[in-house]
């Protein structure tokens, strides 16, 4: 399995392997049903604590990503990557618009919110 991880990151080990699960099941790298390494063989590969990717498998399947079977293993759940980016979407344009309530509660104009949106943007 191919998870990097960033020790020098700010975010846990255990997002970072679910951040990189979700990636590949959304495009596709990893098919409905594909059983995924063992929390112990994918702790051994990565060389972190079997509890921090036993973290990782169980908010996965939290959110749907992921079925786990007792005694057999872990397997991707959702074959519809379409869902999946749509909920994305819904994620983002939520944000969006907690980014925009906060803006406004501090007095910032549309166009100020827009034009920081363009700045942001662009980097």
């Amino acid at each position: 399995m191919n998870v990097i991880i960033n020790h020098s990151s700010m975010q846990p080990i255990y997002e970072q392997i679910c951040d990189q699960l979700k990636e590949k099941i959304m495009h596709g790298e990893l098919q409905e049903e594909t059983m995924l390494p063992s929390v112990r063989t994918l702790a051994k590969e990565l060389k972190v604590s079997a509890l921090t990717v036993k973290k990782a498998y169980d908010a996965l399947e939290e959110e749907g990503f992921v079925v786990t079977v007792h005694g057999k293993g872990s397997f991707v759940a959702c074959a519809n990557q379409m869902t999946m980016l749509e909920e994305k979407k819904r994620e983002v344009e939520a944000d969006l618009e907690m980014a925009i309530r906060k803006g406004r509660s501090c007095g910032m104009s549309n166009q100020e919110i827009a034009e920081l949106f363009q700045i942001v943007l662009e980097d």
